[in-house]
């Protein structure tokens, strides 16, 4: 069975985004903390995260502990964030994958935003439209903090929320500095897909938010 994150519900309009966590709005949460990574031995350093809704809009917000962020320089702007630490969010419109729309983000915030079919079929032309999604960001010494949010019409646009009920696949990548100055992925996220290598495209990775009334 799928996890079920419950996403609660303020009055519309209430919550900046460029609120601190501190925010009272976002102490209504609740709040996710049990990511891993199997493939990993490792102890994971710790990751949050949040999310609301209103009539209007569905708001998220990560905050993920890490003194040491991995900021990779590169002229393309998407090879670049894929070789970043980063937090992502997938949705979909059903278990086939047919399609899904994922949104992979920075700490600085780049956004590398993409529309899938199975089999890692991926269309970087695709945007989530502008006017229906925002952005932020906050690095601090010992963590960093990404929110924003997305439009209630778009994801209804994409045909993503059904019966107050939208299929979400959250994670985070974290790059680690290894001996020689190389970095290596560690893959982190909230359902663990039960494979034998790290894949976040594939339907078993994804959970449910549903929205609360």
């Amino acid at each position: 069975m799928s996890k079920i994150y419950r996403v609660n519900k303020i009055l519309e309009e209430q919550i900046n985004t460029n609120s601190k966590i501190d925010n009272l709005l976002w102490k209504q949460a609740n709040v996710i903390t049990d990511f891993c990574s199997p493939w990993e031995e490792e102890k994971l350093i710790n990751t949050e995260f949040r999310a609301l809704w209103d009539n209007k809009r569905l708001y998220f917000h990560f905050k993920v502990y890490d003194p040491k962020i991995h900021i990779h320089s590169s002229i393309d702007t998407n090879d670049s964030i894929n070789n970043s630490d980063r937090v992502e969010l997938f949705f979909r419109k059903n278990e086939s994958l047919n399609p899904y729309y994922c949104l992979e983000i920075d700490p600085t915030p780049r956004i590398m935003d993409f529309k899938a079919l199975p089999n890692r079929q991926f269309d970087f032309n695709w945007n989530w439209p502008q006017k229906d999604i925002l952005i932020n960001s906050c690095i601090e010494k010992k963590f960093f903090t990404v929110e924003g949010y997305l439009s209630i019409d778009s994801l209804k646009a994409f045909n993503l929320i059904k019966n107050n009920r939208i299929e979400v696949g959250v994670y985070r990548a974290k790059y680690k500095r290894q001996k020689g100055g190389m970095y290596k992925p560690i893959w982190i996220t909230w359902v663990n897909p039960k494979t034998e290598i790290p894949n976040f495209h594939i339907a078993s990775s994804f959970g449910v938010f549903e929205l609360q009334e």
